[in-house]
């Protein structure tokens, strides 16, 4: 009988806010909410069931002493993203929106609210204020 070779969890590695570049993910970040708007609610309707689903949405400016970003919390997100709270994210991702970068965990991550830390959130770098230019670049043969 074998047993399942078990494999060194690797430390997570954490990253400031203006270390963070578009198109990236598996981040992990210790954030202040500096404030969580909620978004009108989508609601879709399955044709398959008729049944009507509600998502809930929170824009959220979240950010550490090196600058902030948006972030977009989704349905259970909502509740732990409130302002002045402290959050780990974990295994954030970067995703585009209208050429500019926003911040989301999905399934495969995690937000756990955290004790106050002693940071002020710079302000005055706004990721999500920055555009960006999709470049095609020409492949070489």
């Amino acid at each position: 009988m074998s047993t399942a070779a078990t494999v060194p969890k690797r430390k997570p590695v954490f990253v400031k806010v203006d270390q963070l570049k578009p198109g990236t993910s598996g981040h992990n970040l210790t954030v202040k909410v500096v404030e969580s708007n909620p978004v009108k609610a989508a609601t879709r309707k399955s044709s398959f069931t008729q049944q009507v689903r509600s998502s809930r949405i929170a824009e959220c400016l979240i950010g550490d002493d090196t600058g902030c970003i948006l972030f977009t919390a989704r349905n259970d997100q909502v509740d732990l993203m409130k302002t002045g709270a402290t959050v780990i994210l974990r295994n954030a991702k970067i995703d585009m929106f209208k050429d500019t970068m926003r911040m989301a965990v999905d399934k495969w991550g995690r937000i756990e609210v955290t004790d106050h830390v002693p940071f002020a959130v710079n302000l005055n770098n706004n990721l999500s204020l920055v555009e960006y230019e999709v470049v095609n670049v020409p492949l070489s043969d």
